[in-house]
């Protein structure tokens, strides 16, 4: 009878420490939630603020970059 009990023990022990790891990872991701959204967020302002003519061009100068590349493999 007392090696059943233990076994409950354990069992009750690993759930605990299961719920601690699972709310503290929750904390975690939504601190990091925040504050890749502030990243994110600051990006975007940065880029709209640039004219949105140089943007264009420069991503059909990437684009057309990558295509020679392309050709040349």
């Amino acid at each position: 009878m007392m090696k059943t009990l233990r076994k409950g023990q354990t069992m009750v022990e690993y759930i605990i420490i299961v719920c601690l790891i699972a709310v503290s990872l929750i904390a975690v991701f939504t601190y990091l939630s925040r504050a890749i959204g502030r990243k994110a967020a600051g990006a975007a302002g940065v880029l709209s603020e640039q004219e949105g003519s140089s943007a264009q061009s420069a991503v059909e100068n990437i684009s057309e970059d990558s295509l020679k590349q392309l050709g040349e493999d």
